[in-house]
């Protein structure tokens, strides 16, 4: 149903029971699946790829070109999942030739004046909560939440599961499961809380908070660490995403406790 005061663009494809409130603007290039409901003065720009049963909200600007001086005009996109909702002025800027598109996984929530930049990558279930602010070529994994006022600086990871505490500033990796809070962006537990209302049994709670004794609290290296959980941990889907994304961090990780007071 689209009001007479919005404006879509001719050759934008979109589902027939999509809404589209008044003083909306959709370009060219874009898809909007079925069920999407898009508010009053929300600006949907070329390359946008938006799913299923998803709320955006006035004043949100989705697909923009990147805030790169790098970028030349390339052909890029902005891809959401199904049931994702983005709040008042939300900015999801499209990506560069670094990897063509930014995306936003499916079940996410976006609180307003939240920005994500070119050639993101967000997963599913992911929250950012108000006034977020992600740099480019950020990585966030399933079911993250960052709270008020977190910014996060380029090119960093920041794992599944991971809780991120209001007004951090994030510039190291960020593993999964973690708390993460202080400055500097420090270790300050497992995520316990989260991982019981997602179904994790107390036996793999207690197996992850082992692991991170060894990587955070008892003082050893990095290598160190890995090289006792890899011999003495057993084996689990937790212990191995774990050691991966730390062995494969290029920013490096976030300290433990141990440097909480450097």
């Amino acid at each position: 149903m689209n009001q007479p005061l919005a404006y879509v663009h001719p050759q934008a494809q979109i589902a027939d029971n999509v809404v589209i409130e008044p003083f909306a603007s959709i370009s060219k290039n874009v898809v909007i699946g079925e069920g999407t409901w898009i508010g009053p003065n929300v600006n949907i720009m070329p390359g946008a790829r938006i799913g299923k049963n998803c709320r955006i909200f006035p004043g949100a600007v989705i697909s923009a070109v990147p805030q790169d001086l790098k970028y030349k005009g390339e052909e890029t996109e902005v891809v959401i999942g199904d049931n994702t909702t983005i709040r008042e002025c939300v900015t999801i800027n499209r990506g560069t030739k670094y990897a063509f598109r930014t995306v936003v996984g499916s079940n996410c929530l976006l609180m307003a004046y939240s920005h994500v930049a070119h050639d993101c990558f967000i997963g599913n279930n992911v929250i950012l909560a108000n006034s977020v602010n992600l740099a480019g070529h950020i990585e966030v994994g399933d079911w993250a939440i960052l709270e008020g006022l977190v910014a996060v600086q380029q090119f960093i990871k920041i794992g599944a599961h991971a809780f991120i505490a209001g007004g951090s500033l994030v510039r190291k990796d960020v593993p999964p499961f973690v708390k993460a809070g202080r400055e500097p962006l420090s270790y300050v537990g497992v995520n316990s809380v989260g991982l019981r209302r997602r179904g994790f049994s107390a036996e793999s709670i207690q197996h992850i908070q082992d692991i991170y004794r060894l990587l955070f609290v008892r003082g050893y290296n990095v290598t160190k660490a890995l090289n006792i959980i890899e011999a003495e941990v057993p084996a689990s889907a937790e212990r191995d995403m774990i050691v991966t994304f730390i062995r494969n961090s290029k920013e490096g990780v976030m300290k433990g406790f141990r440097h909480i007071n450097e």
